[in-house]
């Protein structure tokens, strides 16, 4: 049995792999202040419920983007499994080569996406990843991580505008009818939302020109559905992309 945890900005996600499935899937908040004995009590609680013994896993793969974190929840899976915890880097899977100039800045997620991406389609992608910040990782089909375009999150965003407008209320993240805001709430909506969709598209389309044409795109992360009329760009919608991506890293540095 496999465990892949993806350390992120927002949340922490923790997945069971087996018998060619995710059995289990696991999310906490990623909270810096908190200690290994916090997300330790919450992992044994998840584990108890399911009724799995930590015996059962024998490979720990782990993706994080919070380093104050990362040093936590690495002594927590150490001390929980009794096994080596593979933390995934810029040399961590041998198959996948970076084109960027300081290799270690890349996030270890788009990594993980990377590699899912790779072994799943062998040609040219982009891969679009709605999460606290809006990621687009272009991999080419020999599978070199070409480069990287980052942006604010959606929330990221909506918090923002909240932190610096006083007058502004907090809207659900729902995709308006018009682009012509009638209230306040449809105004924050039809900017954000509408405004994110023009700029995927916008930056999906630039990037497949610069790739000459050729590039398909995937889209992943926590909110990655919720702007439904850019499904038509991406040929997979895939939340577990992640998780995937680890998973095949962490067979394939066993068979190693």
């Amino acid at each position: 049995m496999l465990l892949a945890v993806d350390v992120g900005n927002t949340d922490t996600v923790f997945g069971l792999y087996q018998m060619g499935a995710w059995s289990h899937i696991w999310r906490e908040r990623s909270l810096s202040q908190e200690s290994e004995s916090h997300y330790a009590s919450k992992l044994m609680l998840h584990f108890l419920e399911a009724g799995i013994s930590f015996d059962a896993v024998n490979t720990v793969v782990l993706s994080s983007v919070v380093p104050d974190l990362t040093p936590v929840i690495q002594k927590m899976l150490r001390s929980l499994f009794q096994v080596e915890t593979i933390t995934v880097g810029p040399n961590t899977y041998p198959g996948l080569s970076i084109a960027i100039d300081h290799p270690h800045e890349l996030g270890a997620d788009l990594i993980a996406n990377a590699v899912a991406v790779m072994n799943r389609y062998q040609q040219n992608c982009v891969v679009v990843d709605f999460g606290t910040a809006l990621t687009f990782t272009t991999v080419s089909k020999n599978g070199e991580i070409l480069g990287v375009a980052i942006l604010p999150g959606l929330v990221t965003a909506v918090k923002a505008l909240f932190a610096n407008t006083a007058q502004l209320p907090e809207v659900p993240l729902k995709l308006p009818e018009s682009a012509i805001g009638k209230n306040t709430v449809q105004s924050i909506q039809a900017g954000i939302l509408l405004g994110y969709e023009g700029l995927v598209k916008s930056l999906i389309h630039r990037i497949r020109s610069e790739m000459g044409g050729e590039c398909i795109a995937v889209a992943t992360g926590g909110l990655s559905s919720i702007i439904d009329t850019l499904r038509d760009e991406f040929v997979e919608i895939d939340r577990k992309l992640t998780l995937d991506g680890l998973r095949i890293i962490g067979e394939k540095v066993n068979e190693n």
